[in-house]
């Protein structure tokens, strides 16, 4: 076991938001730990673009060119009624820098984040869990367990995950980026109710002899959203949203190829003859051929927003706090962003010159913009020149536009819309 006695912030969780934080940290001097329960970084994830100003924050690491290599770059929106475009975005307008979105497997972006951890000496400790989190005299303690895998059984031998090492930390700060189910927010008796209907979704990812365009790909017809995103090599996934009448268990949300078991009747999305009847219902534009299929999975998607995004010194980041659809790639964003934010609150109250009450603000931040993302308050306001056709779309475009913040304000001025 590698637990720092002297760590200033633990990082529960490594997920690309928890690895910015940590990294974010550790290039402000502060002394940074990193842990996860899990034994490496996901293969398959539905987070799979970065806003602009998502890069722009890579870019102050010194890492955007490295993330960079390995993307696809998307300059354009397209939005369909389901037969026919009705409307092109420009992404980026008002980002000299980066006016595009990056399009890339999650777990690069995870492999450039821990790799520049590394090269600040810093590893991720996998296998780690945090538990037992409690404040006390202005410090947090910490049990930490290692994890190993151990062979049980007798008639029929596996393995399980077992606590093979156990030590007792005391840190300044933590920092909760441990997904929708944080051991931090639960420390913390914190609230994470559902805020809105959850969305089922059938994903399918394949390769096509076919030339993508390179434009992320928007449908919006009977209150449905499918999105069709072009990826690196010759590949692109399509995401159609399902109605209500086959229900998913919210455990089906993983970062990897999973099984979904709806009982007596297979979910006919995870059928691959199920991609050709969704694409002729929804988007018979659609010309390219399927190749072979990567990956394909039904997934339910709650909205969620948490109570608070923390108390004393414990803060909470990322999936932690907030739950989305996976249509704009805003959990993730705003996860990335309201992280940078919150390590240089972090910097600040150690380095004494803000007061741990401060963190206040962020709460009241994080928690109006969520309000705004997950249409209960503000939300997109149409202006005189909207299209009747975008006005009745406004409450599904606002999960859907690829973009937070400055990014999104951008996207929306060229529909007509305010934010």
């Amino acid at each position: 076991m590698l637990v720092k006695q002297d760590a200033e912030v633990l990082v529960v969780g490594a997920g690309p938001v928890g690895l910015l934080g940590a990294l974010t940290l550790a290039k402000q001097g502060v002394h940074v730990q990193i842990v996860d329960s899990d034994w490496r970084t996901g293969v398959h994830s539905y987070a799979l673009a970065l806003h602009p100003g998502t890069l722009e924050i890579l870019a102050e690491l010194g890492l955007a060119e490295r993330v960079l290599e390995k993307a696809r770059r998307i300059e354009t929106v397209a939005l369909y009624d389901g037969r026919e475009c009705r409307k092109e975005l420009k992404v980026g307008e008002g980002s000299a820098r980066y006016p595009y979105l990056a399009v890339m497997p999650q777990e690069w972006l995870e492999s450039c984040l821990e790799m520049a951890l590394a090269d600040l000496g810093i590893p991720v400790l996998w296998n780690h869990e945090a538990t037992e989190l409690a404040e006390h005299e202005g410090r947090v303690g910490v049990r930490i367990n290692r994890l190993e895998k151990q062979s049980v059984g007798y008639a029929v031998a596996h393995t399980e995950w077992v606590v093979a090492e156990t030590a007792e930390v005391s840190v300044p700060l933590v920092l909760g980026a441990d997904g929708h189910r944080s051991t931090v927010r639960r420390s913390l008796g914190i609230e994470f109710p559902e805020v809105g209907a959850a969305q089922n979704f059938a994903v399918f990812e394949f390769r096509s002899e076919t030339e993508i365009a390179d434009k992320m790909q928007l449908v919006l017809a009977d209150h449905l959203t499918s999105a069709l995103w072009p990826l690196p090599g010759e590949a692109c996934r399509w995401s159609f949203q399902l109605g209500d009448r086959v229900p998913l268990a919210a455990s089906t949300r993983q970062k990897r190829r999973v099984t979904v078991d709806v009982g007596d009747a297979a979910f006919p999305a995870l059928e691959a003859s199920r991609l050709d009847t969704l694409i002729a219902q929804r988007a018979p534009w659609f010309g390219a051929r399927v190749g072979e299929m990567r990956w394909q999975i039904a997934v339910r998607f709650e909205r969620r927003l948490a109570s608070r995004f923390g108390k004393g010194r414990l803060w909470l980041v990322g999936d932690a706090g907030h739950m989305t659809g996976p249509i704009g790639v805003q959990s993730m964003n705003v996860g990335l962003r309201e992280v940078y934010d919150l390590a240089h609150v972090f910097e600040g109250i150690l380095d004494g010159g803000i007061s741990v009450e401060q963190l206040e603000r962020y709460n009241r931040k994080r928690t109006d913009e969520w309000r705004g993302l997950l249409g209960m308050a503000g939300g997109l306001q149409p202006t005189d020149s909207v299209d009747p056709w975008l006005r009745a779309h406004g409450e599904d475009l606002m999960s859907a536009l690829p973009g937070s913040g400055n990014d999104l304000k951008a996207l929306a001025a060229q529909l007509g819309f305010t934010v």
